[in-house]
């Protein structure tokens, strides 16, 4: 993540949060003793359950439940732009058509998925205010520019889609013995860097053209590199979830806090089964091949030298057995990395940012989203 400033401390985050969800909220969050006096009574009891609900909770809590409410706001507009195009209402017949080449229900995955993420950024900026704790509001960050593609609706985004950077060493590392939480790195499946995962304007890909496997020209190569590194991204999205979900699962206090976490967190993991089968059709017979004629991007055929094997092998979608807790117990099937370093919520960030979602977003943006990320690190099970 670019270094966008002094790294605000924990106990900064209050007061740089407030600045994004409005006084009111932060009043509210805060329990603002100087009002109490001039509530009438109706109200003063409000406000003293309010507090009493607020008390259940630690500030680790709802430091947890902040972070991840935002982390669901920014899920929900980028799926939003990829559903406006390839879902079942999408608008853009041939990035549908491109992504129906890697499985027929691709737009209505799309679609499901979305609708999960906006019940999870609702709902826990519902439950924040209903325990009296200060919800999340990102508008203030929605200044980036949409896709010009038919399609797209031509609003302010909190993400980018356009220029992307995707790490799809999941892929390898979810068929590895070793664990990123014991030091391992692993290799890029296929190497996305610079390339759109939509539709950029219709000049760059026409709406209407077909969509034919394997593509024959260049502007149907071009559209179905993009719909194949979409469907590497959908992944990665998700397996970052899966991760970020079972980590600060394990610092959460409250025990309705954790089924919250736990609940959630066992539908990013849903998410990633289905688009980790979904990303191997686009390096296997008969769509791999396809190279982007303006990026270079390429999608090789990954059941063939020189790759093949256990590492790539495409149908090898269920999490091989790996190293975990210590290395002198045997093999286990698990969700990895789960570490803090590795998938806790500033690890979270830095791994969006490098991705190249937040490309254009202001210094302030970095800076809220780390100040938040920090306080839910720092969070600590009571």
């Amino acid at each position: 993540m670019t270094e966008q400033g002094p790294i605000p401390q924990p106990e900064d985050v209050d007061r740089l949060w407030s600045r994004v969800v409005g006084r009111r909220a932060f009043l509210r969050g805060a329990g603002a003793t100087a009002g109490v006096a001039v509530l009438p009574a109706g109200a003063a009891r409000a406000a003293t359950a309010s507090a009493a609900r607020r008390a259940r909770l630690t500030r680790g809590d709802i430091a947890i439940l902040r972070f991840l409410a935002a982390a669901e706001l920014i899920e929900v507009d980028l799926w939003q732009q990829y559903a406006e195009l390839g879902g079942v209402a999408g608008g853009n017949p041939a990035y549908i058509a491109a992504l129906e080449n890697l499985d027929g229900d691709m737009p209505q995955y799309i679609s499901d998925n979305t609708d999960d993420e906006v019940s999870h950024a609702q709902f826990l900026n519902a439950y924040l205010a209903s325990m009296g704790a200060q919800p999340v509001n990102l508008d203030a960050f929605r200044t980036l520019p949409s896709s010009k593609a038919t399609g797209a609706r031509q609003i302010g985004r909190l993400t980018n889609l356009q220029r992307n950077t995707v790490d799809t060493s999941w892929y390898t590392r979810y068929r590895s013995r070793r664990n990123p939480d014991f030091g391992a790195s692993f290799p890029q499946a296929v190497n996305i860097r610079d390339e759109p995962l939509i539709p950029i304007s219709d000049a760059d890909t026409p709406p209407n053209q077909g969509q034919p496997v394997p593509p024959t020209n260049g502007q149907q190569r071009r559209m179905q590199a993009i719909a194949n590194s979409a469907g590497f991204h959908f992944a990665f999205i998700e397996q970052g979830g899966s991760s970020l979900y079972t980590t600060l699962s394990l610092m959460v206090t409250s025990l309705e806090v954790l089924r919250i976490v736990v609940s959630i967190g066992g539908v990013e993991v849903n998410h990633f089964a289905v688009w980790h089968d979904k990303a191997g059709n686009a390096v296997n017979d008969p769509l791999a091949g396809v190279t982007d004629p303006e990026t270079g991007v390429t999608f090789p055929n990954l059941n063939r030298p020189p790759f093949g094997g256990e590492l790539f092998q495409t149908n090898l979608i269920m999490p091989e057995p790996t190293q975990f807790i210590r290395r002198n117990l045997p093999l286990c099937s698990v969700i990895r990395p789960s570490s803090r370093q590795n998938a806790g919520a500033l690890a979270a960030v830095n791994a969006l940012t490098a991705d190249g979602l937040f490309n254009g977003q202001s210094p302030r943006f970095f800076r809220a989203a780390r100040a938040l990320a920090i306080a839910a690190d720092a969070a600590r099970r009571v």
